[in-house]
């Protein structure tokens, strides 16, 4: 007898074709299968702390399953990290900010997508501003909750800041959010108290739109007091400030973020009991201790971060071709590599991406895995330095042989 055809399944929806990723985890696929094949790859890829967990946070979790705290918590989390949060947010940014107006969450990436469905409409033509380059996820979660994508240009010239005018310029009846991430991810730029001032001063004249301040990495910002557009004048109302354990503490895999915006705090506790119910009731306890325990091992992975910032950024306008401003905050470095692609005959970033990883053993993310690429900013990469000192060194040593090796064929 023989075997039925299995019959396809059933068409997908458009939200689920359009649904984007994140390519960090593409190109670490990539780094396995080579690694499992036996090459030794040096990888800059994935932007986590490369630190373990704080013992005091360790100990914490343990201590929380011991006490028999297994079940479901309220869907907006628990008191206790909901008021810690609320201290620890509002003194790094100068602001009064409630328990009752944090919201905690699995991670604090699903508060990007939360904040779009919560704010726009699907289908209508409402625009989201974001950050390009950026973090990818952006992108994806405003073509599938049916938003408009609208980009603003991050130019190296203005240290991966936008200029307020284009601003201005992409705003319309229709805008309904702006996201803004600083530190920033992929270029490590940080928006200083005079670019917040500006952005403020042209919200001021278009008070439908809301703001995402995306401010995961607050306290790895290096040079002056972190800045947030939430403690400029007429902006707390309409900021949600997003904020999380994953950097500060090396918890990435802990999955705790939080949110604060007094508005959206029913709406976001909504959206959790609609799909998470809520964040894992360890994880939480965990993130309690290490926002009100011993900051000791967030200052030192700090100091170390600071550190490697140093190290690459001088081991990298080093190498032929490469130049490589110094990143504000986070742990990404972001170097122009126009000359580096004409001289080893690469045709754009993502090309010289490959052949660093396959012929010199180098693993890094290019600028198109963060969008669309800036218009007459050129070509360029990105490295995580969330790893060691040697690997920094012998990485960039790799490129630097296969940038020479390359030009004088």
């Amino acid at each position: 007898m023989n075997a039925p055809h299995p019959q396809p399944a059933p068409a997908l929806s458009r939200r689920a074709d359009s649904l984007g990723t994140e390519n960090a985890f593409v190109v670490l696929a990539e780094v396995n299968a080579l690694a499992r094949s036996g090459k030794d790859i040096v990888s800059f890829c994935i932007g986590q702390p490369d630190f373990p967990t704080p013992p005091n946070v360790q100990e914490a979790a343990i201590r929380a399953i011991h006490d028999g705290r297994h079940g479901y918590t309220p869907s907006a989390g628990i008191d206790e990290l909901r008021a810690a949060a609320a201290r620890d947010m509002g003194a790094r940014r100068g602001l009064e900010i409630a328990a009752g107006e944090v919201v905690v969450g699995a991670g604090a990436k699903p508060f990007i997508a939360y904040t779009i469905a919560s704010v726009t409409d699907h289908g209508t033509g409402d625009e989201v501003i974001y950050p390009v380059p950026g973090f990818p996820i952006y992108e994806s979660q405003i073509v599938a909750n049916g938003a408009t994508p609208v980009p603003i240009y991050l130019r190296e010239a203005r240290d991966f800041a936008f200029d307020p005018a284009e601003l201005e310029a992409a705003i319309t009846p229709r805008t309904r959010l702006l996201i803004l991430n600083t530190p920033h991810n992929p270029t490590g730029g940080i928006l200083k108290a005079a670019d917040l001032d500006a952005i403020a001063a042209v919200l001021a004249r278009h008070p439908q739109v809301w703001v995402y301040a995306d401010e995961i990495y607050s306290r790895l910002a290096y040079d002056g007091a972190f800045e947030s557009i939430a403690a400029r004048p007429g902006m707390r109302a309409r900021t949600i400030i997003g904020d999380g354990a994953s950097k500060t503490w090396a918890m990435t895999g802990w999955r705790i973020g939080y949110v604060a915006n007094a508005a959206l705090a029913p709406v976001f506790t909504r959206w959790i009991t609609n799909t998470d119910s809520c964040a894992s009731q360890i994880s939480q306890w965990a993130a309690l201790e290490a926002i009100t325990g011993t900051q000791a091992p967030a200052d030192a992975m700090r100091a170390t971060f600071l550190e490697r910032r140093e190290l690459i950024v001088r081991l990298l306008n080093a190498v032929p071709g490469f130049r490589c401003r110094t990143p504000g905050g986070a742990f990404y470095a972001w170097p122009n590599v126009t000359e580096a692609c004409r001289m080893v005959g690469a045709a754009d970033s993502e090309a010289l991406r490959k052949r660093l990883l396959n012929e010199a053993g180098v693993a890094v993310l290019a600028d198109t895995h963060f969008g669309r690429r800036v218009p007459g900013d050129g070509q360029h990469i990105r490295f995580s330095y969330a790893t060691s000192n040697a690997a920094i060194e012998e990485g960039v040593a790799r490129i630097a042989a296969f940038i020479r090796g390359a030009s004088n064929r």
